[in-house]
């Protein structure tokens, strides 16, 4: 059952970002900062996929950095780099408020303070450990998206983006793991394996599919690059 709601979820993900694409660079650049925010919000409620457990928060970290690299691709590294800015600009601002949420003394008759309060107070370590993995992640992959374009003069979009975000999908996997699991689970290096298996999944399934509409929008001039 599981399976079958990731792939929804992979394509649906997908079809939010080709329109966001479509739309132009406000609408892609807002869709990067909601997926950060789930991409750190979700992280950790875990899931059983393919026989492994894994967090439900992959999705998100893949769609926000592939976001960010046709954000690169169209608009610009300034315009990817501010991208980036307000992403965390707005999570800090998520935390704050949650806090808010957390402190007020709900009422007698509130039933949902106990499930709010599981949600908004993770963890610090795990959700600090969250952010700076995604943001450290995000800059690199904005230097080293900048890189290969160059390298490569604007060519060869799926190799670029794909070797992109397996590199970066796996430092963060990497660097959180340690960052935020490290003493608390049994095996660091099954963590790791699994989540990245995950991201690989993930990539593969939506690379082709973007590079087919982003040449279909090429074709038909339908992108609005202003």
């Amino acid at each position: 059952m599981n399976e079958i709601l990731f792939l929804f979820h992979i394509l649906i993900v997908f079809a939010f970002l080709i329109f966001s694409l479509k739309m132009g660079k406000e609408f892609l650049f807002s869709f990067i900062i909601l997926q950060s925010i789930l991409a750190n919000l979700f992280v950790l409620k875990q899931m059983n996929l393919f026989g492994f457990e894994v967090t439900c928060s992959d999705v998100f970290a893949v769609g926000a950095m592939l976001g960010l690299n046709l954000l690169q691709e169209f608009f610009g590294v300034e315009f990817a780099k501010k991208a980036i800015y307000a992403s965390l600009f707005f999570a800090l601002f998520f935390c704050g408020m949650s806090l808010f949420q957390i402190f007020y003394i709900p009422s007698v008759h509130d039933i949902n303070h106990c499930h709010y309060n599981a949600i908004l107070s993770v963890e610090p370590r795990i959700i600090a450990a969250s952010f700076f993995t995604y943001f450290v992640v995000q800059f690199l992959d904005l230097k080293f998206y900048a890189f290969l374009k160059k390298v490569f003069k604007k060519h060869y979009f799926i190799i670029r983006n794909s070797f992109s975000l397996v590199l970066f999908q796996l430092i963060d996997t990497i660097l959180f793991t340690f960052l935020g699991l490290w003493g608390l689970v049994a095996s660091v290096s099954d963590v790791i394996l699994m989540s990245f298996f995950i991201k690989l999944l993930i990539i593969f399934v939506l690379s082709p599919l973007v590079l087919l509409f982003v040449k279909v929008f090429k074709k038909w001039n339908i992108l609005n690059l202003n």
